[in-house]
């Protein structure tokens, strides 16, 4: 039965890798995916995968204010939840994000399921997601210098766009390492307005990511990482990438910084591990290119707690 399922997994994830044939439509709806500064606390916005790799029940709540001093900028709120079942091979999760920008509203609601495979050394874990994203945009809210402009006159419909992602995740002590999919699905507009599901791997976007746990002393450890998104139909390619270094000082005090080399953006990250349970953490983001003449930065707080806690303060979870 376990081997079943794991064969069903790793046929999903690689017939959806395979699949399709190269599609160009210039009415594509590009959905895009909010930016975190501090996703390396909450991975399972990155990969389905991740769900339950911290061997407990996790929350996570993080709140985003995007571009500080523009109007209409975007808020990102997203909750996370995910924890491994009974037999600690199969983990369920689920991630719920609500994003306001302008006059466009938008929610993401995903259901995660992961399959575990124990390593001399480490744990390899298949993800899948499925859920959806809905989006509406309020027209009437706008300021014209024509109301009477026949294109605004009516709100745009409630979009509802299905989607399924996957990934695949690895970690031991000192290692961690993964790669996902977030959609397999892009979306068009018809000649009526709705939006219309279409399969295309010439516009897969590609999440990878990885890291280090590096002693320096007996009280400081070095944590390197790095994220890479990359677009096979977007013609800059790479969306984001990061190059982070937390330092985290007697397995309290976590003092980082992300370098976005692809947006110019220099993150300062402190976060507590308040105790063995409960996490918080601030994030701002500098912009030291060209967006530094419109915004002030951005900002991000996050609160994580861990139910039925396992992992003694002798070996707390890295990754």
């Amino acid at each position: 039965m376990v081997r079943t399922g794991l064969n069903i997994v790793v046929f999903l994830f690689v017939f959806c890798i395979a699949a399709g044939q190269s599609v160009h439509d210039s009415s594509r709806i590009n959905l895009g995916f909010p930016v975190h500064s501090q996703y390396l606390q909450n991975g399972l916005i990155l990969n389905p995968a991740y769900a339950g790799t911290r061997g407990v029940l996790s929350s996570l709540l993080s709140y985003r204010i995007q571009w500080i001093g523009t109007k209409g900028s975007p808020m990102i709120q997203s909750v996370s939840l995910h924890s491994p079942m009974k037999n600690d091979k199969v983990a369920l999760g689920m991630t719920a994000q609500f994003m306001q920008y302008g006059a466009t509203k938008a929610t993401s609601i995903y259901a995660d399921y992961a399959y575990h495979i124990k390593l001399r050394k480490g744990k390899l874990s298949f993800g899948l997601n499925a859920g959806a994203d809905i989006s509406k945009t309020d027209y009437a809210s706008l300021l014209l210098n024509d109301p009477g402009d026949p294109v605004f006159k009516s709100n745009d419909r409630t979009h509802v766009m299905p989607n399924v992602g996957a990934g695949a995740y690895y970690a031991e002590d000192r290692y961690f390492a993964g790669l996902s999919i977030p959609s397999f699905l892009n979306y068009r507009r018809s000649s009526n307005g709705s939006t219309v599901p279409y399969h295309s791997f010439g516009q897969y976007e590609f999440r990878l990511t990885a890291g280090s746990l590096i002693p320096v002393s007996d009280l400081l450890k070095l944590k390197p990482s790095f994220l890479l998104n990359y677009s096979l139909s977007n013609s800059k390619k790479v969306s984001q990438f990061d190059i982070n270094a937390n330092f985290i000082i007697a397995d309290i005090i976590w003092a980082g910084a992300s370098w976005r080399i692809s947006e110019q953006v220099a993150v300062g990250i402190l976060q507590f591990q308040i105790n063995n349970q409960l996490m918080a953490g601030f994030s701002y983001d500098y912009p030291y290119g060209r967006m530094n003449t419109y915004t002030k930065g951005s900002t991000e707080f996050i609160l994580r707690y861990e139910f039925r806690y396992k992992v003694s303060a002798a070996n707390p979870r890295y990754f």
